[in-house]
This record gives structure tokens, sequence and C-alpha cells, in this order.
């Protein structure tokens, strides 16, 4: 079966390569009995694998059943699977089947599998080896002949590391392995994936479609989606439902990305640890602002001892005075940190004269707002008001940039 008409028939938008594979993997593995394991990230559309992998089987008349493995608490798990007794435990008040004796013949997906307890991944490798499994409270083995697809979003080698997962269960499940690529893994669908949202939610409640406007389509695509299409479709229905003016601008959009996602694309210099994109960016404007203040005073510095030393200071005594008190401050601690002020006061010497003026006090602005304003605007100036090149040159993301740009009130 061709891969567009595989798209058509589940619902699957995109034309992503990495999609694609997924898509033509799981259709050759359907004819099949192998198990198969599915990974990618919570929210990129797993749960559709399996559909299809069953619906182009020849089970596809029998049996699909679908088990979210971290929503059955512990206690009951394997009753839910493999069935029970009467009287096993407590509440037991009738015999029960599980869901391996239900779908026999049919397919399982066990959505979540890293969450499943030890014990309860012993009883699923003897399904997976021999197809028996017993019944809770029971001594009778019971057969079953049922195709297995697992998911999982846990990096599931670490989780072996660990002592979670069963190393023997990992390779019996991932005979055959799917990666599901992230959103920001198919930036190219992410636009088209949005429209279509928006149509479906134009329809839905009866009102004219949203339509972005250019730098709101390019915060999009360059927006990471953390929790990838179905974060995008939550999006799509608040905008449609919420805004009423139907051309979406980027100020219009960036109030519907969280804050503390993972949405900036500035060097990472942390860990995997999540930590609010804005927050990093911003931080970082900080340390550019303060190592271009250092570096400019420092080259002052320099500047000073060099016509001290030559002898070669002209212009008024003024100046004088407060060139000799910035050669003095460097000659008595050249390492000093940065002051926030210099505090120039005349004093006499064999190179300059004497003067009874009051002292000078030279102010600079080191409030970091204006330092960081400063620089937005330089960026923006140098760029001719191109954003996406200003936000590359600061180094923080287009979304962070948007909103300086509205905070501060800049005009770009």
């Amino acid at each position: 079966m061709e891969i567009n008409s595989i798209k058509q028939r589940f619902g699957i938008i995109g034309n992503s390569p990495n999609l694609d594979r997924a898509i033509s993997i799981a259709a050759q593995v359907a004819s099949t009995d192998l198990s198969v394991l599915i990974t990618g990230e919570s929210g990129s559309g797993k749960e559709v694998f399996p559909k299809i992998i069953h619906q182009l089987s020849s089970r596809k008349h029998n049996q699909y059943i679908a088990v979210n493995c971290g929503a059955i608490p512990e206690g009951t798990i394997d009753s839910e699977l493999f069935g029970h007794e009467k009287g096993s435990f407590t509440g037991a008040h009738e015999a029960r089947k599980g869901y391996f004796e239900v779908a026999n013949n049919g397919t399982i997906f066990l959505d979540e599998v890293a969450e499943l307890p030890l014990q309860t991944q012993v009883r699923l490798l003897r399904v997976l080896e021999t197809g028996e499994f017993i019944k809770v409270g029971s001594s009778k083995v019971i057969k079953t002949n049922v195709r297995v697809v697992a998911a999982t979003n846990v990096n599931i080698p670490l989780a072996i590391k660990k002592g979670k997962f069963r190393e023997d269960l990992y390779y019996r499940l991932n005979t055959v392995p799917i990666q599901v690529p992230s959103l920001k893994e198919r930036q190219s669908d992410i636009a088209l994936l949005f429209r279509k949202f928006a149509s479906d939610f134009a329809e839905k409640y009866r009102m004219p479609t949203i339509r972005l406007e250019d730098d709101a389509r390019s915060l999009l695509i360059n927006y990471r989606w953390p929790g990838n299409v179905r974060q995008l479709k939550n999006v799509a229905e608040q905008i449609s439902v919420i805004e009423t003016n139907r051309n979406i601008s980027a100020q219009s959009l960036i109030k519907y990305l969280p804050e503390d996602s993972l949405g900036d694309h500035s060097p990472m210099l942390i860990n995997e640890e999540k930590e609010s994109a804005s927050s990093f960016s911003e931080r970082e404007i900080l340390y550019k602002v303060l190592f271009d203040m250092r570096k400019d005073i420092t080259d002052l510095k320099k500047l000073v001892i060099d016509l001290v030393q030559n002898n070669d200071i002209t212009g008024s005594e003024q100046n004088a005075s407060i060139i000799k008190r910035i050669y003095k401050d460097v000659q008595t601690d050249e390492h000093s940190p940065i002051s926030p002020t210099l505090a120039l006061t005349s004093s006499a010497s064999e190179t300059f004269d004497h003067h009874d003026d009051e002292p000078i006090i030279i102010e600079e602005s080191l409030s970091l707002a204006d330092q960081e304003k400063d620089l937005i605007e330089k960026a923006l100036d140098k760029h001719r008001g191109k954003r996406k090149s200003a936000a590359k040159e600061l180094g923080i993301s287009e979304r962070t940039l948007y909103r300086k740009i509205k905070e501060y009130n800049i005009k770009a």
C-alpha cells in the first residue's frame, strides 16, 4: 500500500522523510507477527502506528486493544492484562478475563510500556516467548496468539542501566523498532499541520479560519514545540476560539507559547535538565552586555596609560585631571572590579597643575535594561529591521526578541 494512501486513510498530515520512513516500516512489518517497539517524544503521534500495523495485517478482523500501562495501578496491572480467578484477592468476586485472553488472534498495543512493574515485565516476557500466561490466583496455563506492539517516550537503555526495565524484555519487544520524529524534526510540516487544525476548528465552531502573517509563521516554524503535535493542535484551537482578529501576528501568537518551554535556539551551556528558555536567553544578553562594557573600559585604560607615558595629553585642564585620575586608579589596582561610577577628583602633581575645582563625577548608566534595549536597537538597525537576523546576532530566539521589542516599546 502506498504511503500517501496510508496517510489519507489514517489522517496523517506531513511530508517529512523521517515520517514517511516510519510509515513505510509499519506497513512492511504489518504482514508479519514480529513484535514492534515504537519510540518518540510525548505527543508526536505514536498511537497511530499500532493501528496501521493492525489494520494492514491479517488480524484486522479480530480484536485491537490499546492499554495505557502508566494509567493502571501497580496492584491491578497483572489482573488487567492476564485476568484473575474468583477470590484470588480482596474484591475479586468473580473470575475475569485479561486483555491477552480477550485479544486472542488480535493485537495489543501497550502504550507507555516502560511504566510496567518488573514483576509484570516477567509475565509479559513469557507471553512473548511462549504465548502462554497464567491468571492471577490460578495454576492453569492459558495459550494466546496475540501480536504485541509497544510504545514509549522513555530512554529504555538508560532505564535498563537503572534497573527499571528488563534487558531481555527490551530485545523481545524491539524486534522491529520504529522511531516517530518529533515536531521540531518536521519543521516543513508545522505550517501545514497548523493550517489543517485551524480549518477543522473553524468548521467545528462555525467561524472564519484564522490565518498566520509572515512573522507569525516564522515564529511558529522556529518554535521548539516540546508538546509536539498535541501542543500545536491545542494552540490552534485556543487561537481559533479566543482571537477576534482572524489574521494572527507574531505578537498575538506569542501569547499562546509557554514562557518556560525550551524554544530557545541559543547555545546551551547546561545539561539536559530543563530550564526556562526565556530566562536563559535574557541571562545571555546580560553576560554579553557586561563583557562588552568590561572590554570598553579596559581599552579606555590602555589608552590613558599610553597618553600619560608618552606625555601626549592635550585638551582642557579638566580633561587632564580626569585622565590623570584614571591613570592613578589603574596603577593602584589594575585588576580591581569595574565600579559603577568613576569618582574623579583633581589633585596636584608634577605633570598636572593644582586646581580647587569641585569633584567631577562621570556617570555611566549600567542599567541592564538600558543596555539590553540598546543592544536590541543596534542589532535591528544593523540588519535593517530583519528580526530573524537580529535575533541570531543577539544569540536569542525570535520569540524572545518579539517579547523584548514589545516590552521596551522599540519601534522596528
